[in-house]
């Protein structure tokens, strides 16, 4: 089966991005993904209190509107993160707005939270088995007169529904939306969020909160970052969203797009602004490595740069979901080879 899945990705890579997009979540939700063995023990963690069967996740973006998180998790994910999702549906940005960089392993896009709303991503979620960790990254909508109201409601609408909660304000594709990164607006929104997740707890116990951020940080940011979120008491941070810059080494020609750039030249700018997370948190917080991992060594490297899991999502592009299997299998062999017993020894060692 894993050659015949490898045979679709290429064949979806004839079509436009997007479109091969909505035809790879219509195969998955058909029941035509791939489904991974039983993981390696080594693999197996505990992340800010959420036990999976290993610590790599999908990243938002692949699944918007929780299509499909069993079908991922049955292809060998340890979590799925499904969204962003905005309370009200929304169109995006106009297309095209989805762009492979085949040469750099690389994807720009500027899709604009486009996403069928609350209520949609919502009702996914209750039909689901409720197996495995699946989590909500939460947006706002483009014309929210008030952005932070938009959060508030997408915690108080899911709460029941998912296992954790990422707060995305490091979108490059929504004008404005990482000035909510600044410290100022940070704390006002972390606090706003915090008052409404205390009764949310008390009626349906507690979610893992994490934030996340770009990997486009000035000198300071990352430290104001941190206390900011230790502050309000979130249980972590996901380093990093997509880049704004443009590595000199980029070929395609597909380099002048607007967007954000997510793939293999990613790997080294997230891991070294992860680095620089662990530094300032101090143990404090849990970090999950994204940006770049398409491959054992990549997740190996953010792990040891003080990640607790990694995710992915930009590489299934070139190489489909069974992707997860390989990294799992490198990773496990990395572990071993360094002497590690589990993921948790290797973290920041």
């Amino acid at each position: 089966m894993s050659a015949l899945h490898g045979l679709a990705t290429a064949a979806l890579r004839r079509f436009d991005p997007e479109d091969a997009h909505r035809l790879a979540i219509r195969g998955l939700k058909a029941g035509f993904g791939p489904r991974a063995a039983a993981g390696d023990p080594i693999l197996a963690t505990t992340v800010a209190g959420l036990a999976m069967p290993n610590c790599i996740g999908l990243a938002a973006g692949f699944d918007k509107d929780a299509e499909v998180p069993d079908a991922m998790l049955a292809a060998g994910f340890g979590f799925v993160e499904c969204g962003s999702v905005t309370p009200l549906p929304q169109a995006g940005n106009p297309r095209p707005r989805l762009f492979r960089l085949t040469e750099d392993r690389a994807v720009i896009n500027r899709m604009g939270f486009n996403n069928g709303g609350l209520d949609a991503f919502a009702a996914n979620l209750t039909r689901r088995a409720r197996k495995g960790v699946v989590g909500a990254n939460i947006g706002a909508n483009k014309d929210a007169t008030d952005r932070m109201a938009d959060y508030v409601a997408g915690l108080q609408r899911l709460w029941p529904l998912a296992d954790y909660f990422t707060v995305n304000v490091s979108s490059p594709n929504t004008p404005g939306l990482r000035a909510l990164q600044t410290r100022e607006a940070l704390a006002e929104l972390l606090g706003r969020l915090a008052e409404a997740r205390g009764p949310l707890t008390a009626a349906a116990g507690a979610r893992p909160v994490f934030l996340k951020v770009a990997p486009d940080l000035e000198e300071g940011e990352v430290e104001a970052i941190v206390e900011t979120v230790v502050e309000a008491a979130f249980d972590g941070i996901i380093v990093s969203n997509t880049t704004l810059s443009r590595p000199a080494s980029l070929r395609s020609a597909q380099v002048g797009e607007m967007g954000g750039l997510s793939g293999a030249p990613l790997t080294t700018l997230s891991t070294q602004v992860l680095g620089r997370f662990h530094a300032a948190s101090q143990g404090r917080l849990t970090l999950i490595g994204a940006g770049g991992v398409g491959s054992g060594a990549d997740a190996y490297a953010k792990i040891r740069a003080g990640a607790h899991a990694v995710q992915l999502y930009s590489a299934l592009v070139y190489e489909g979901p069974g992707l997860v299997t390989r990294i799992a299998r490198e990773l496990a062999e990395r572990l071993r080879a360094d002497g590690f017993k589990n993921v948790a020894e290797a973290v920041g060692a």
